[in-house]
């Protein structure tokens, strides 16, 4: 448990770093000062001068930063962020959001090519497929599923088909049945009772399937499916966003069984112990996927992130000349209160009654 717990927090360290380091290694390459490389947040534990840049370890182990000269404006010398031009100004934000999409494709291109990828197959497709098993997509409003509190995501164990499942079912209406479940890393059994006259299009117990299992690939295969796959996640991500979106503004009814909610740091650190407990391949995916919200998160044009920086260069491009610093500064600061208020806001609404 506590070996999981260290391994689960110093990975979202390391991707943090990972992120800075992206920009940090673009800033090199134009030229930009770097006054300081440092793990974790000051004060400073330790630190070391090597050329002109600080690399430096720091006493709260939440992150990292990168200090790149004349970044906060006011700075106008040839190494400044400032006085380079544009595009290289972009690269540099850029720098770190790409970081963290190569590092979810060289994950998933090691998943893909040790233990598979998982991957929605048909009850027919039985090659290179490993631990294939049925998943519930979906429940009915006030289906005997509903009822049972079966869950979008449980897996039903002892089918390896969906028709097995579904002719299980069907021979069974009227009758008391028992499914074993298997939820995260629990495994428990529920009575559910098929009705005898569904409603239509609705099935005897109320529920979607979708059969699933770990597709492996060849080493030269591997790495074209986790760009692929990087490509599909970051879509189901984005898609994520808006159905959640439109749902909270009343604009749809999310499907029955479909629950939209945030999740904070203490609510993605749980994931990340859960799922090493299921094993590597399930933890690396993970991390991928965390990664890959971290970059599409990090692009939005939102002050105090790197999209909301290249919001502001985009107002320099149109304009011609920057944003005062200081008022980019008063912006940049109030949104980071901002965030900082929601984070709380998540971690005490969602986070911890989700853990407690």
């Amino acid at each position: 448990m506590f070996f999981t717990i260290i391994i689960a927090f110093f990975s979202l360290i390391a991707l943090i770093i990972i992120h800075e380091l992206g920009h940090f290694i673009l800033a090199k390459k134009f030229g930009v000062k770097v006054e300081e490389f440092g793990i974790g947040y000051p004060p400073r534990v330790l630190g070391k001068k090597i050329g002109e840049t600080v690399y430096s370890l720091n006493l709260w182990p939440f992150g990292a930063f990168v200090k790149i000269h004349g970044e906060e404006g006011g700075i106008e010398d040839y190494r400044s962020f400032i006085g380079k031009p544009i595009w290289q100004r972009v690269a540099i934000v850029l720098g770190g959001v790409v970081s963290f999409w190569i590092v979810a494709v060289i994950l998933l291109s090691v998943v893909a090519g040790i233990w598979g990828l998982p991957t929605a197959v048909s009850d027919e497709d039985n090659h290179n497929l490993i631990g294939p098993k049925i998943q519930i997509t979906q429940i009915a409003d006030h289906s005997p599923a509903q009822a049972a509190g079966l869950r979008a995501g449980d897996i039903i164990v002892g089918f390896e088909k969906v028709k097995d499942v579904q002719e299980f079912i069907d021979a069974h209406q009227g009758e008391e049945i028992v499914l074993t479940l298997k939820r995260g890393s629990q495994v428990f059994n529920e009575k559910i009772i098929p009705r005898v006259a569904p409603p239509e299009g609705e099935g005897a117990i109320g529920i979607g399937l979708v059969r699933t299992a770990f597709k492996s690939y060849t080493w030269y295969e591997a790495p074209g499916q986790g760009v692929l796959t990087a490509w599909q996640l970051s879509l189901d991500i984005v898609n994520g966003w808006v159905l959640g979106l439109k749902s909270a503004f009343g604009l749809i009814k999310l499907p029955a069984g479909m629950k939209m909610e945030m999740m904070g740091p203490l609510g993605i650190f749980e994931l990340l112990r859960e799922y090493s407990a299921l094993g590597i391949n399930y933890f690396l995916f993970l991390i991928s996927l965390i990664a890959l919200a971290l970059a599409l998160a990090n692009i939005l044009p939102i002050p105090a992130l790197d999209g909301g920086k290249l919001f502001f260069l985009l107002i320099e491009g149109v304009r011609g000349k920057p944003i005062n610093y200081k008022v980019e500064q008063k912006i940049t600061a109030t949104f980071f209160v901002l965030l900082i208020m929601l984070m709380v806001f998540v971690t005490v609404k969602f986070d911890i009654p989700r853990l407690f």
